[in-house]
């Protein structure tokens, strides 16, 4: 749900959430570092969102063929680049925002508070981070680049401390009943604890149980998630109370949440090798 109709200004990435590039092969992770790279993952938005996935562009997208809204300027933009495509923009193939509480102007908020009550979350101590605008170009969805995008999100977490992961994750569509047991095995098995179950806002509020615990293939029912959810779980993620229907998306919404500290030793001491260029 983009709150805006106009494309804002883009400002230079903030010098000092940089980190050291993760290379594998022709691959490399690490932040835009110009305007070109941020609108080259704008670019790649455009194409994957609305060309591919028929969301429904607002405003000048359609004529820029750009996805954008109020919340890249204040962001950091984490690319996939196959340097075996060239170079510069042109080498974009992945891209996901990173949002930390600390870039919020005051008087602001994440993108997800648009869709869920997110007082929870705001209420959990230390740097937090939305992760948010998440995708691959369509030939580039395999296991090197999504692995090389989980190593960038960890070394920025390790760099910047985040305590706290959150974010909107989307299943195709926008008929609840039709990813009903998708919703209903994310109920069963990963609605977080009462602490951080933050709950969609009510006029959006979609209920997910919608199917009963004992009529659920739970092991079938995982295997057939998003990549994307599978992720958040295997990194001992929760979903929020509700989901969200988001017509301009043509996308059924579920909020992720995933403390840093229930990340699991094996991913911590990997990731921190890597974060620390070790």
């Amino acid at each position: 749900m983009s709150d805006t109709t106009e494309r804002p200004a883009i400002f230079t990435p903030d010098p000092d959430a940089a980190f050291p590039a993760i290379t594998s092969g022709d691959l490399e992770v690490r932040l835009a570092r110009n305007v070109a790279e941020i609108d080259a993952s704008q670019s790649l938005r455009y194409r994957v969102f609305y060309e591919e996935r028929a969301a429904k562009p607002i405003g000048e997208m359609a004529a820029l063929r750009r996805d954008f809204d109020s919340f890249d300027p204040i962001a950091d933009h984490l690319l996939v680049l196959d340097h075996g495509k060239g170079e510069g923009a042109k080498a974009v193939v992945g891209t996901y925002r990173l949002l930390r509480r600390s870039r919020i102007p005051a008087g602001g908020s994440f993108y997800t508070a648009s869709e869920y009550d997110i007082a929870k979350i705001l209420a959990f101590p230390g740097e937090i981070m939305e992760l948010g605008r998440s995708c691959v170009d369509v030939d580039h969805r395999n296991r090197p680049t999504m692995q090389l995008l989980w190593r960038g999100i960890a070394a920025y977490v390790f760099r910047h401390d985040i305590t706290l992961m959150f974010g909107c994750a989307s299943l195709p569509g926008t008929d609840p009943d039709v990813v009903g047991k998708d919703l209903s095995y994310l109920y069963h098995h990963h609605l977080a604890p009462d602490s951080l179950r933050v709950r969609a806002l009510d006029a959006l509020h979609v209920e997910m149980n919608r199917v009963p615990a004992d009529q659920l293939d739970a092991k079938r029912a995982l295997a057939g998630l998003p990549p994307l959810i599978k992720g958040y779980l295997r990194l001992g993620g929760f979903v929020g109370d509700g989901a969200v229907v988001d017509p301009q998306f043509n996308t059924t919404d579920v909020c992720v949440i995933v403390q840093t500290s229930a990340v699991t030793d094996k991913y911590y001491k990997h990731y921190e090798r890597e974060a620390r260029g070790g």
